[in-house]
This record gives C-alpha cells, structure tokens and sequence, in this order.
C-alpha cells in the first residue's frame, strides 16, 4: 500500500513538473525582451510627418528643422500601449524636441502626451498634453540640473495602465496617474518643435512591451 501510494506520489509530481516545463518553454518568463525600435541605418518601421528634416548619420537618428520652421513629427508603425522605453538624446542648436506616447498625428497635429526634451530650464522629463490640459506635470527647479547641456542624456519612459513615470539620467522625474492616459492607446513620436534652429541626435532606442 505504502509503495502504490509513493508511486501515485511521484507520477503525479513528474505530471506537475512536466506541465510547469511546457508553460516555461512556451511562454518563457512572460515578458518580452527590448527590441530596437530604430536599426541605426535607416528609418524602417517609422512615418515622417511635416516638411521638418529626420534622417540618420553614423548610427545616429538626426531630426532638423527644415526651411518652413514648422512642426514636425516622426511616428512608429506600430502601436505601443503598455512599455517601458530607453533612449539617448544629444541637443544641438536648440533643442526644443520630445518624445510622444500613446499619440496620434494627423498632418502635423498631434494628440497625445510629450515627454518634454528641452533646453535647460524648460523641464526635460516633464509630460504636457498637447491640444488638451497642457502641462500634466513640469519639472521642479531642483531637478533641472540632471538635464547634461551639449550631451548625451539618456531618457526613460514607463507607462502602464493609467501609470506614467519618467527618469532623466537615472533620476526620476515625474510619477503619477491619469485616467485619459489610462484611456489612450496609440505610437511612439519625436517631435520637432517649431521655430526653426532646431537639431537634436537620437540613438539607443529600446523598448519593452509590457
């Protein structure tokens, strides 16, 4: 009796860790590994939106204010809801930018939520909602420092559900909630804002769908 019921025992854990092996080799971890979202060769996967100027040099992205100083937008194909997105940005000229989230654009009119690229003092890593509320949440004077003028910064973007949080050089910068954001669904955009005089350097761009 004792036998058959060790037996019992062990078939039924060979059956319990057999059925765990098969979830681990079919699904893994459950999460999904970051992927590039820009090749470092050309703008595969990505729309130009505007007359302004987006075009890649020595693996890096360039956007650029073209001769009508208007604003312009370069969007992923794909739809991103729920990620975790890394960057790098080098400012030159002036270097009034962004990064979009959950956005749509139509022309050169976006909606959606900017993730403020900026020169110093003008709240890098805050997020404004354009065509709307405007400034969801700016930068505190204390935070501005974290911003490397004439250098390569590197920008983290984490938005699940209705949770947005940002970091500028490990730093974090904003955390909060939002019921519309929580709402939106939509890609990934640079912006080059208007004015002309305008040149900021992208590379790096990793994203993890979540």
């Amino acid at each position: 009796m004792l036998k058959l019921r060790y037996l019992l025992t062990l078939s039924a854990a060979v059956l319990l860790f057999n059925s765990a092996f098969l979830v681990l080799k079919t699904t893994g971890d459950g999460k999904k590994k970051p992927v590039k979202i820009f090749n470092g060769k050309d703008l595969s996967g990505w729309k130009i939106n505007g007359t302004e100027k987006w075009y890649v040099e020595k693996g890096e992205l360039i956007c650029e204010s073209g001769p009508d100083k208007k604003y312009g937008y370069l969007t992923t194909d794909k739809l991103y809801k729920d990620f975790d997105l890394s960057l790098q940005f080098k400012q030159e000229a002036n270097g009034n930018s962004g990064v979009f989230f959950r956005s749509s654009v139509t022309g050169t009119t976006v909606a959606g939520w900017q993730v403020e690229v900026a020169p110093k003092n003008h709240d890098t890593g805050g997020v404004y909602e354009s065509y709307g509320r405007g400034w969801l949440h700016q930068i505190p004077d204390e935070k501005e420092g974290f911003l490397k003028v004439g250098e390569w910064n590197t920008l983290r973007i984490k938005v699940v559900g209705d949770h947005v949080q940002t970091w500028l050089n490990g730093h974090d910068m904003v955390d909060f909630k939002d019921e519309k954001i929580g709402a939106a669904n939509g890609s990934i955009a640079l912006q080059i804002h208007d004015g002309g005089g305008i040149k900021v350097r992208w590379k790096n761009m990793l994203i993890e769908e979540l």
